[in-house]
């Protein structure tokens, strides 16, 4: 069904603050998830509203509260989400890591204490359109969110270990490279079981380890592959390395480190931009392989699909 953003915007807020939130905690909450429908991630979007009510209600995330930011060393900052969204938290690094980037050239930063921290590719997107690098990486919740197998394994010992970069790209914008470890996001899971839909060959196995297409056999004891194999394994323990052994166990849901350079320490904006095209520009000229209309680059398709897009176009059943 087709819904106006400004309509789906207002009931998500209102569902929100209805559950303890603050107006504008509200509202920043619901602009995360429209603005990732309009990129197309409808995994992270408005089917998330009822979710995070959910767990405001149940006591899984606090609502309402603000995120403590410390600083350690000069370049170092620590931020306590204090039991929330991830999403708010995620906000206040981001602010807070453009800033240490700025004044250091650049900024390590670990935000703990966090529920759902929402669409990363939303924050690399900040810190690239002021001049930054933004690595970022998600772990540490293994205990309570084992849904991939490792390379080699059939049962669920992974969460899906989000990794996120972006970096200042030509005149089309920021790159940004925003995947999940496993070969399929989670909500992307839960996406296709509301909508009736199947999932891609080679997505997941079954409680016996048997490939499966069906959602169903995901939440019946099956299991997420790791994308490309042992890359995405090897993604994915290095996320739990850096956000569990590293950051400390997750309280909440997870942990995410996320490393900010100022990309001026090594070239002014006008050179980086003209080499950023020229590689991408290389990229996109590649002619096609057979079943493809043209080479993408990465972050280009959510770019495009914000700018196409003027309503939301919703499953039935969110």
């Amino acid at each position: 069904m087709s819904v106006p953003i400004a309509q789906a915007h207002a009931q998500a807020v209102h569902v929100l603050q209805a559950e303890g939130c603050g107006t504008e905690h509200a509202k920043a909450i619901a602009d995360h998830l429209i603005d990732a429908e309009l990129c197309g991630v409808e995994s992270h979007g408005i089917m998330r509203v009822l979710q995070y009510a959910d767990e405001f209600r149940r006591g899984y995330l606090v609502a309402n509260v603000v995120p403590n930011v410390t600083s350690g060393s000069s370049a170092t900052v620590d931020v306590d989400g204090a039991g929330g969204i991830g999403i708010l938290a995620m906000n206040t690094a981001t602010d807070a890591g453009i800033d240490a980037a700025r004044k250091h050239g650049v900024a390590a930063l670990a935000v703990r204490n966090i529920g759902h921290t929402g669409r990363l590719g939303a924050f690399a997107e900040r810190a690239a359109d002021a001049g930054c690098l933004f690595i970022a990486c998600g772990g540490g919740a293994r205990e309570r969110w084992r849904m991939v197998a490792p390379y080699g394994g059939s049962k669920a010992v992974l969460p899906t270990n989000p990794w996120c970069l972006g970096i200042p790209g030509g005149a089309q914008g920021p790159v940004v490279l925003d995947c999940a470890t496993g070969q399929v996001a989670g909500g992307w899971i839960y996406a296709a079981q509301g909508a009736g839909a199947t999932l891609t060959e080679g997505s997941i196995v079954d409680s016996s380890g048997n490939p499966s297409t069906n959602p169903a056999d995901y939440f019946n004891g099956g299991a997420i592959l790791p994308k490309g194999g042992v890359l995405g394994y090897g993604l994915a323990t290095m996320g739990e390395l850096i956000c569990d052994a590293m950051l400390g166990p997750a309280t909440v849901e997870c942990n995410t480190f996320i490393l900010m350079v100022d990309t001026g320490l090594y070239r002014a904006k006008s050179s980086l931009q003209n080499a950023a095209e020229a590689i991408l520009d290389e990229l996109r000229n590649c002619p096609p392989a057979p079943g493809f209309d043209r080479v993408e680059v990465c972050g280009e398709r959510e770019q495009i699909h914000r700018a196409q897009t003027s309503v939301l176009r919703l499953p039935a059943r969110t």
